[in-house]
């Protein structure tokens, strides 16, 4: 009995859980006047609905469906049913959605004035010759002698132009010494055997041997190849520059 009693219980709870309410309401534009034929869904359940010509509707749901509005030439709207919706009627105003015109080329038209329009319509003959001998003017090519210098005027020079000078190297001997002293490292001098005190002075003596850096002087720049085009230098012309030393 206590079984039967408690399945009558929850069937009825349950009955009244999913039970379906109906929501009324009505549809109108800005200007309050009724919208008819609007389309109405519940995105829920996906029922649909019309409004009728008084912009009313009714259908099917329950709190917090979501209540979809709809029609062409306005803006979309949703709409979440609360409560209140379910004991009192709905109201909704659709806003008119921006339509783009299509471009209109306004003529001008007759005014009525004889002589005004005359003038529109068929201008006079001169100021037709006129406008011609404008365009034929601009059409042709200027003469040579108006663009030519008068007597006394400065006239540009035509030619390959002149020279300016030598262009000046970013760096002397002295700059490479110091690059070369500083890339290479005491270290690697001293493995030479070569005194810090006489760094520069072998670097001089290797530079003046025939160490080709006309570029390196111009541009102010010594690449990887360029540093190893010196060690080279150097490994041909160590011994040259020791030998002076050992004869003494």
């Amino acid at each position: 009995m206590k079984f039967k009693l408690l399945f009558i219980l929850s069937f009825i709870f349950y009955i009244q859980i999913n039970a379906q309410s109906y929501i009324f309401g009505k549809i109108s534009s800005e200007d309050l006047t009724e919208v008819p034929a609007v389309t109405v869904i519940n995105i829920r359940t996906n029922e649909q609905v019309l409004t009728n010509r008084d912009g009313h509707f009714m259908v099917s749901g329950r709190e917090g469906d979501i209540l979809r509005f709809f029609k062409s030439g306005y803006e979309r709207i949703d709409r979440k049913v609360s409560k209140e919706n379910l004991v009192s009627p709905m109201n909704v105003q659709l806003t008119r959605a921006a339509q783009l015109i299509a471009e209109v080329e306004i003529k001008k038209g007759l005014s009525g004035d004889l002589k005004i329009d005359s003038k529109t319509l068929n201008p006079p003959k001169k100021v037709e010759k006129l406008k011609a001998e404008i365009n034929n003017y601009l059409k042709q090519k200027s003469d040579p002698r108006i663009l030519a210098a008068r007597p006394g005027e400065f006239v540009q020079p035509k030619g390959q132009g002149f020279s300016i000078g030598k262009v000046k190297n970013k760096w002397d001997d002295l700059d490479l010494s110091n690059y070369l002293a500083y890339a290479l490292g005491d270290q690697y001098f001293a493995d030479l055997k070569i005194e810090k005190p006489f760094i520069h002075h072998f670097i001089t003596y290797i530079l003046t041997g025939g160490f080709e850096r006309q570029k390196i002087l111009k541009y102010g720049f010594v690449s990887d190849a360029d540093l190893r085009r010196f060690q080279n230098a150097v490994l041909m012309r160590i011994d040259s520059y020791k030998a002076p030393q050992t004869q003494k």
